[in-house]
C-alpha cells in the first residue's frame, strides 16, 4: 500500500472514530465541544472531497446571471480557483478540528444553498457558547 492511500486510509478512520464516538453526558459543555469536533471535522471532510462540485456549481450561477457562453468560460476557472480554497480550507478544518472554531467556508457545504456563492472568514473566530 503506498503512502498517499495510508494516509488516506488513516484520515477516513479518524472521521469514521470521531464521527461515531459516543458523546459524553458528563455535562452540556462536553456534549457542546463534542459536536464542534464533529461538526468541524466532518465539514473539512467533506469539502476535501466534495470541492470539485465547485466548478459545476459556478459554471451554472454564473450562467444564470449572465449567459450560458460566459457561464463555461468564466464560470469554469472561477469555480476552480473556488475549488482549490474549499479544498484548502477544508484540509484547515479538519488538521484543527480539536480547537472550537468556526468553519472557514460559507456556505459549510458545497451543497447548502447552491444558488449563493462561496464566501471564506471568519476561520478562527471561536464559537460562541
Amino acid at each position: 500500500m503506498n503512502k498517499h492511500k495510508r494516509i488516506l486510509l488513516s484520515l477516513l478512520l479518524t472521521s469514521f472514530f470521531i464521527a461515531h464516538a459516543p458523546a459524553s453526558s458528563a455535562n452540556e459543555t462536553e456534549d457542546n465541544y463534542n459536536e464542534q469536533v464533529k461538526t468541524k471535522a466532518l465539514s473539512g471532510l467533506a469539502n476535501i472531497g466534495a470541492g470539485i462540485l465547485e466548478i459545476p456549481k459556478n459554471v451554472i450561477n454564473i450562467s444564470n446571471d449572465t449567459n450560458v457562453v460566459w457561464g463555461l468560460v468564466g464560470g469554469a476557472p472561477y469555480g476552480g480557483l473556488i475549488m482549490l480554497g474549499r479544498v484548502a480550507s477544508g484540509l484547515a478544518d479538519l488538521v484543527t478540528c480539536f480547537i472550537p472554531t468556526t468553519p472557514i467556508t460559507n456556505p459549510v457545504y458545497v451543497w447548502d444553498d447552491f444558488d449563493k456563492n462561496t464566501t471564506f472568514g471568519d476561520g478562527l473566530r471561536l464559537e460562541d457558547r
